[in-house]
């Protein structure tokens, strides 16, 4: 029997369909990623100290600044501002000589705010240029200040401005008693100069097995999951200065910019666990 071409494409259409479905993965029961907190700061929500209706707070739950330049508050002289869908976050240094910059928790000493125990947290940002920068994106415990023993960091990235062809992820079990705090760390290398270059998202996946860090959606680290992480996280991000480091020839203003902050939330999953990360497109 001769098909016609009509014919033939059609037949050739399905065979493809046919193979295109069978090569999909099926869902997996519980990995499924919800998307929970949206944050593309098309507008500033920043409060000095509260959540709601302000989607971030200025400083961290438990008031503990940190770096060589004081966070202070959103305001007209403040240290954030939007434009075109990206928030800078801009150290200046003061005729006083004294720096200031800021930090956004999406969380308050009361335990109000956005995260999840289980899921994905990803930025999208770009690194500000020059010794002395110490910009982070990180993850704390969503608790009252007062719940504060045992609980659970993971930094996605802390880049330090002196090194420009690498950044650091963390993770940190703080306890009262120092005998107990414990974590571990990974230096990721990139190419010289990257970070500042460009835009670059950082995520972290958590599921009760691992966490599981990424930067451009490709793994860089993976480490078991502490017992201690019991509750939610919330995302922060923050431009220090210094940790140890000299800010004598840090750039004034120095700014960092940041395209957005996602945050998906997923169940436990099935006992094998789930693939980590955003799924392929």
């Amino acid at each position: 029997m001769k098909l016609s071409k009509s014919a033939l494409s059609l037949i050739l259409l399905s065979l493809t369909a046919e193979n295109t479905w069978a090569t999909q993965p099926a869902a997996v029961p519980g990995c499924q990623l919800k998307p929970i907190f949206m944050e593309d700061f098309n507008d500033l929500s920043i409060d000095a100290h509260h959540i709601g209706p302000a989607r971030w707070t200025a400083h961290t739950p438990w008031s503990g600044d940190f770096g060589d330049a004081q966070f202070i508050d959103p305001g007209p002289q403040g240290p954030f501002s939007v434009k075109d869908g990206i928030l800078s976050i801009t150290a200046v240094k003061h005729a006083d000589g004294k720096w200031t910059s800021g930090l956004i928790a999406a969380a308050d000493a009361s335990g109000a705010g956005a995260g999840t125990q289980y899921g994905y947290f990803e930025v999208r940002m770009k690194m500000p240029p020059g010794p002395g920068t110490w910009p982070a994106f990180w993850l704390a415990a969503l608790k009252p200040v007062d719940s504060s023993d045992g609980n659970v960091e993971i930094d996605a990235i802390e880049y330090y401005g002196k090194f420009t062809a690498a950044y650091q992820s963390a993770i940190h079990v703080w306890y009262k008693d120092q005998s107990k705090t414990r974590g571990d760390s990974k230096v990721i290398t990139v190419p010289d100069g990257s970070l500042v270059a460009g835009f670059h998202t950082f995520g972290i996946d958590i599921s009760p097995q691992n966490i599981v860090f990424f930067m451009d959606g490709v793994q860089t680290w993976s480490y078991p999951t502490p017992a201690e992480l019991d509750s939610r996280m919330y995302p922060l991000v923050n431009l220090a200065l210094g940790s140890g480091w000299p800010i004598d020839k840090t750039p004034n203003p120095s700014v960092l910019l940041v395209d957005y902050v996602h945050v998906y939330e997923r169940g436990a999953g099935p006992p094998e666990g789930c693939a980590p990360g955003l799924p392929k497109q």
